[in-house]
């Protein structure tokens, strides 16, 4: 049986492939460490199956870009 945790991440993965991966890589690029900086320019030129690589191995992290990413947007807009 899972976890609430994993619930929790398993839905959060989801919205993060469901969504537009422009302002998750941007935050990334723009407030990440050199690593999630690189990260950022690989999600942003990732297709698919490789966003959804990057997302179920580091779904904390990029939540938490994703987060930072619609503050981002909220402020362009």
């Amino acid at each position: 049986m899972r976890n609430g945790s994993q619930i929790q991440a398993g839905g959060q993965v989801q919205a993060l492939i469901n969504s537009e991966p422009y302002w998750t890589a941007r935050a990334m690029q723009e407030q990440g460490s050199r690593f999630f900086q690189c990260l950022g320019q690989a999600l942003d030129a990732a297709d698919l199956s490789n966003r959804r690589r990057i997302y179920a191995t580091w779904p904390a992290e990029c939540w938490d870009f994703y987060q930072r990413g619609l503050l981002l947007q909220g402020r362009q807009e």
